[in-house]
């Protein structure tokens, strides 16, 4: 049984009886203002999805087979030496290989394979293309760990040390999909971006066994670790933004590390358990972004029950109030993974001062589980709120 994509409000759900697949569809189709995607690309995928709505299998063969053809196409750009050719092919290849991993469980050789193809065509495409500048970095983590990462130079300013945003993404997204979506739009306005694969996210958990867990402050205060030891990089001038899960991640991190210096919440977060004990009651049977395997495989445990514990700690009922940085939380009025009344109830918490609630409800942005039916506006607001709060 799959869940219906449309509830209250009407959104382009590609599969409008399948809300994981039209989710996604639609995140696919975000990267398309950046060069993450082509309309046309991901039209022909799922005019061959449409034969079997449903089948994960085929999910991740169609998606491979464009991103496959496009790599090809790349490498062969590169030998001609089509640089900017190359890049646009590898982008987009990167992409297609992460919506194909995305509901492939367990991850297995086909999938890791899937997901090493997507960070290679990432970082050819980054060392090809004249902008954004993107450099890969390792952030040093607990016990001789690293945090993949890329570093994104901001523009538009003659500061040595400018402003500078820690992105994460969320449960499931990765830092290739948060770039695509919203780093341009930051380092536009004068700030650089550190956009990482935070714990229990992207190469972190597939290539460097760090699980998901809740004292997300501790890559908080490494990521400003690192970026203390950057002459390009002004770290008392940094704010975190997350989408997502990430409405767990910023707060947390921003109440807890009070080196922030402002804390935008891409979608809200209030009590993650309860999110989760309400859809495992549901046997899944809710809107989910991914199969609900994904939430025993990010914390590396067999059992949900064991998954649950892993959760009593994804509470922001006592840790929010210690926020003092500006606070923005942004939130779509038709989210059908967290009702507007976590929304409301993590708002009212928040212990700063300067905070600031914008709802979205479609025609000025996009009224789905971050705003990913129309995100652009969404974007540029919290674009616009960051560089007045940090003074970029």
């Amino acid at each position: 049984m799959v869940v219906k994509a449309i509830r209250k409000k009407s959104w382009f759900a590609y599969f409008p009886g399948d809300y994981r697949w039209s989710f996604n569809i639609i995140a696919a189709m975000a990267g398309a203002s950046s060069g993450a995607s082509d309309i046309g690309e991901i039209d022909q995928i799922c005019r061959r999805l449409a034969r079997k709505v449903g089948d994960d299998a085929l999910w991740f063969r169609e998606w491979s087979r464009v991103a496959d053809r496009l790599r090809k196409s790349g490498l062969a750009e590169e030998r001609r030496g089509h640089a900017l050719s190359a890049a646009a092919s590898h982008r987009r290849a990167s992409n297609y290989y992460q919506m194909a991993d995305r509901f492939r469980f367990p991850k297995d050789k086909a999938a890791l394979g899937a997901y090493r193809l997507s960070i290679d065509c990432f970082k050819r495409f980054a060392r090809l293309t004249e902008r954004p500048r993107i450099e890969p970095v390792d952030i040093p983590f607990e016990g001789g760990k690293k945090l993949a990462a890329y570093f994104v130079p901001a523009e538009n300013t003659r500061r040595a040390k400018p402003p500078v945003v820690v992105l994460y993404n969320g449960f499931d997204g990765t830092k290739e999909m948060s770039l695509n979506w919203a780093a341009d739009a930051f380092t536009r306005r004068g700030m650089s971006c550190l956009i990482v694969d935070s714990p229990g996210v992207g190469e972190s958990i597939r290539f460097r066994k760090i699980h998901l867990r809740h004292d997300y402050e501790v890559a908080g205060a490494a990521a400003l670790d690192y970026l203390e030891k950057r002459k390009d990089a002004n770290a008392r001038r940094a704010a975190i933004v997350a989408p997502s899960l990430g409405g767990y991640y910023a707060p947390r991190t921003a109440s807890m590390e009070p080196r922030f210096k402002a804390c935008v919440a891409w979608g809200a977060i209030w009590d993650y358990h309860a999110t989760w004990s309400r859809r495992i009651k549901a046997a899944f049977q809710s809107q989910l972004p991914v199969p609900g395997h994904h939430l025993t495989w990010s914390f590396n445990v067999k059992t949900l029950e064991e998954a649950l514990e892993k959760l009593e700690g994804f509470r922001l009922d006592g840790v929010v109030q210690k926020m003092k940085c500006p606070f923005l939380l942004v939130h779509g009025i038709d989210d059908q993974q967290i009702p507007m009344k976590d929304a409301r109830a993590l708002f009212r918490a928040v212990g700063s001062k300067d905070k600031t609630l914008k709802v979205f409800t479609g025609p000025d942005g996009g009224a789905q589980h971050c705003h990913i039916d129309y995100i652009s506006p969404v974007v540029h607001y919290m674009g616009d709120w960051l560089k007045e709060k940090l003074g970029a």
